[in-house]
């Protein structure tokens, strides 16, 4: 059986709907009459990226109708995101080869089955596949990779194989903790004077530290050394560069962008996510805009006044469902300013927790981006999920 979508319009007939007027679709969904303005109807299509039915459907009324020429119904999701022609079988043609069911373009396999489409047989059972993906720290093949069949696969964070590597029979060994924090545009290993055994770093005579970033001959002591390059924050170079017997490196070296004795001031911060600085409407200090006169916000993107009247303002914060600014913040000239006291709340219209964004070494999206609905929006010269590795070989 199949249902349809409760409106009053509509009844179930066999197993497809036939929709009373003004109603349409396969599960009479679909309004003819909108009340939506065009802009806010497509603007409620958009998915993360911005693309309207993701380039795979057309929009109506804020729903997206998906493309199904063939009737199959591959193309589905709320943004028309999900493909399932990813899980068809080349061979037999079949949905995960008949052996699982696929969710948004990724096959689930059954009990005993594995691969991307579930092609692949497993000759053990569930329990003693778990058992040998177990790591000595009682993880699942560390928490750093997956488990297939009683087999490991580590995942790869630079399929370059340039940065780093996850490797071990339960993925226990990360060479990521071999680098020095901020070092990720060099190729060297605990800092260039050690070894890297598994994740820990075995140091050349005349060094020390657990990265080997602290030279023997310094009249400092490591923590000394720690504490003067920390100044007033609670990580050495405030988390942007290389602390040396005390002294700070700021990374990536000669970028007058990140600058100051430990490193404090970081001019990147003044780029909203269009890259424009301080929004064309001030100036930026030490990492910090100032504005010009009638405009405020940390990228001096909001006008003090505005030419619209107050119902016309909130009619422009609200969401689909009534509410201005997702109720984390408040309305002004039409645009949403989100709680100052809850710094992860961010997006258009509040609606996005900025905490979902990766992290590395304690700093989300590595400092090396902006975090944009969840995601890190990498500043040039650096990739990765959390922006954590440098891929500009000569930026200079």
């Amino acid at each position: 059986k199949s249902t349809c979508v409760k409106h009053t319009t509509s009844i179930l007939v066999s197993v497809r709907c036939f929709c009373y007027e003004n109603w349409f679709g396969e599960s009479c969904q679909y309004q003819e009459e909108c009340s939506l303005s065009s802009k806010t109807s497509k603007d409620l299509c958009r998915n993360a990226q911005g693309v309207v039915c993701s380039n795979a459907g057309t929009c109506h009324c804020g729903s997206c109708m998906c493309h199904n020429p063939d009737g199959k119904g591959l193309i589905s999701g709320r943004y028309c995101e999900c493909d399932d022609n990813e899980c068809l079988d080349e061979d037999s043609g079949e949905v995960c080869g008949g052996h699982g069911k696929c969710y948004c373009g990724n096959c689930y396999c059954s009990a005993g089955w594995h691969g991307d489409k579930c092609e692949f047989q497993c000759d053990i059972s569930p329990w003693e596949s778990k058992r040998r993906c177990t790591s000595p720290d009682g993880k699942i093949c560390s928490n750093r990779g997956t488990c297939v069949c009683g087999e490991c696969t580590c995942y790869d964070v630079d399929p370059s194989g340039d940065w780093g590597d996850i490797h071990g029979e339960t993925c226990e060994c990360d060479e990521r903790s071999c680098h020095v924090m901020y070092d990720r545009y060099s190729d060297d290993f605990c800092s260039g004077h050690g070894q890297c055994n598994c994740g820990r770093c075995d140091c050349k005579e005349g060094w020390t530290g657990k990265k080997c970033d602290h030279p023997l001959s310094c009249s400092l002591s490591m923590e000394a050394s720690q504490k003067k390059c920390r100044g007033t924050s609670s990580l050495p170079c405030f988390g942007r560069g290389q602390c040396v017997c005390g002294q700070c490196t700021c990374h990536p070296p000669r970028d007058k962008l990140v600058h100051g004795k430990n490193c404090e001031c970081d001019d990147r911060q003044c780029e909203d996510l269009n890259r424009e600085i301080c929004g064309g409407h001030g100036f930026c200090s030490c990492g910090r805009c100032i504005c010009s006169d009638g405009w405020f916000g940390k990228h001096c993107q909001f006008p003090r006044s505005c030419n619209m009247t107050d119902e016309q303002s909130k009619s422009l914060c609200e969401t689909v469902n009534g509410i201005t600014c997702s109720g984390k913040g408040s309305c002004h000239c039409g645009r949403c300013i989100c709680s100052p006291q809850e710094w992860y709340i961010s997006g258009e219209f509040c609606e996005c927790d900025d905490r979902e964004c990766d992290k590395h070494d304690g700093l989300v999206c590595t400092g090396n981006g902006v975090c944009n609905c969840g995601n890190c929006e990498c500043w040039d010269g650096w990739t990765g999920n959390a922006c954590e590795i440098w891929v500009r070989e000569d930026p200079w």
